[in-house]
């Protein structure tokens, strides 16, 4: 073909199906997915290691190492010429696609132009509607899988892109797992006040065309749990011990079943595989400090929150090896916002209220979280506020934001349980404390108590009449009373 003039060029690479014209936006990168991909590229034959380079070739780009991001490609080229012969055209449009773009911004456009004209032929080759786009299910599972990986904002778009592979094939092992996994993270992901189990489904048919994957298996396991299934859900985690020895992605699940189970010991000894394998997960890191807080809480509770003598050193000891372990956790993944709300709830659990403080600051400032993550921080918040630091201006100021960033979460019913709790004590001292007063308006607004709603918020506005939040809310409110 005839060279490109660049702008043209530009406009071509953007009908491109590859991971550069997929929205993976640089900021959602989650901190240690290099790693992850390194060590799933190990461990795990979940993914094709065919998606896993690319998604790497990709992910080196954003951090502008690209001649790294050629070198993965050139993986990933080696793996479709052994892996994927007899669809070789096919198999390869998304890495020619990573191609064009590396040589793009390397400015060498010669060799983009050369990517770009391989994927055009295939596209006339299979008649294409587009002359550099080819509808495939395979290019939309290596989509969806991209997708997973860059983390919860992604998961419903994720899902999309495995839904529209499985109307292709709809028993195809691979888009099945993908389907199944995607669904299961959304059912954590979106869970309100109960929980989903959307994923069941899908998890058993994965199952089902995958009989040997212990990944998506381990998966079912997990869900089967959360639905009061555990015997069964057991069996298979029986199955995947027998199948797998030093599998780390897998190990760290099956020890999730029994850290839930009440499993504790069970649970540490097989972290602690894991932990040898990949020493710097953090995921390994937060269950281990997680099973930790666990064995500490069952010695508490035996003591009736008293402990004393070996019982007090034991629980000092759990303490400290549950903040060791969640520290690394978060040195190693400085976005990983459940890790800093358990760190900084157990400083205070051992008394160090401003390590907590600093803590917890710091998980304040996270940019680019989720807003269930938001609202946890601020929960969690909140509680350190009203029963550490005796503040419950604060308290009430951070429930309040965590309700204004989601209003309907796991926590939610302890969340306005609490605030309603706070704000009535608080009044019960000083009838005109405009706070509580205008938090419990905003509660019962939320709960669709509007007539108790516009009360509270008119005994607030007569304390302060200039109010705009309290005038917008008597106007929305007493209209429908």
């Amino acid at each position: 073909m005839s060279e490109i003039p660049e702008d043209s060029l530009k406009a071509i690479l953007l009908e491109l199906e590859c991971h550069f014209t997929w929205s993976l936006l640089k900021e959602d990168i989650l901190f240690d997915v290099e790693d992850t991909i390194g060590q799933q590229l190990k461990f795990l034959t979940t993914e094709s290691r065919l998606t896993l380079y690319n998604l790497l070739a990709y992910v080196k780009h954003l951090k502008g190492q690209n001649k790294d991001a050629l070198e993965c490609l050139e993986q990933a080229k080696e793996i479709i010429q052994r892996e994927h012969s007899d669809k070789e055209e096919v198999r390869s449009l998304v890495t020619w696609g990573n191609y064009a773009w590396v040589y793009y911004h390397m400015d060498q456009l010669k060799e983009a132009q050369m990517y770009i004209d391989k994927v055009g032929n295939v596209c006339k080759k299979l008649s294409s509607p587009s002359h550099y786009k080819l509808e495939c299910p395979e290019i939309d599972c290596e989509k969806g899988w991209a997708l997973l990986k860059f983390g919860g904002k992604y998961y419903h778009k994720a899902k999309v892109a495995f839904e529209k592979a499985l109307e292709a094939e709809p028993d195809n092992p691979e888009f099945n797992i993908g389907y199944a996994i995607t669904v299961y993270r959304l059912d954590d992901f979106d869970r309100e006040e109960s929980i989903k189990s959307f994923s069941l489904g899908p998890l058993r048919k994965a199952v089902t065309l995958n009989p040997d994957n212990t990944y998506v298996k381990v998966f079912l396991a997990l869900k089967l749990q959360d639905v009061h299934a555990e015997a069964e859900g057991e069996k298979y985690i029986e199955e995947i011990l027998d199948q797998i020895s030093s599998q780390p992605y897998v190990l760290r699940y099956v020890a999730k079943f029994y850290r839930r189970k009440n499993s504790l010991d069970r649970a540490l000894e097989l972290l602690r595989k894991a932990l040898e394998v990949t020493p710097t997960s953090s995921f390994v890191h937060h269950q281990m400090g997680l099973c930790y807080r666990a064995q500490m809480i069952q010695i508490k509770k035996a003591a009736c929150n008293r402990p004393k003598g070996n019982d007090k050193l034991k629980v000092d000891e759990l303490i400290a090896s549950a903040i060791s372990h969640f520290e690394t956790a978060v040195q190693r993944d400085s976005m990983y916002a459940f890790a800093y709300i358990d760190l900084a709830n157990m400083y205070a659990e051992g008394g160090q209220y401003n390590k907590a403080e600093e803590v917890f600051q710091k998980a304040l400032r996270l940019e680019n979280i989720t807003d269930d993550h938001k609202h946890q921080i601020h929960y969690h918040y909140g509680r350190f506020q009203e029963f550490h630091r005796k503040s419950e201006n604060t308290a009430i100021h951070h429930y309040l934001e965590a309700l204004k960033v989601k209003d309907r979460s796991s926590v939610r019913t302890k969340l306005t349980s609490a605030l309603k709790k706070l704000a009535t004590k608080r009044l019960g001292h000083n009838a005109s404390d405009v706070q509580s007063l205008s938090a419990l308006g905003f509660v019962y607004k939320l709960e669709g108590e509007k007539r108790q709603a516009a009360e509270y918020y008119e005994r607030a506005q007569k304390i302060d009449p200039e109010n705009e939040e309290f005038l917008t809310a008597l106007c929305e409110l007493r209209p429908s009373i």
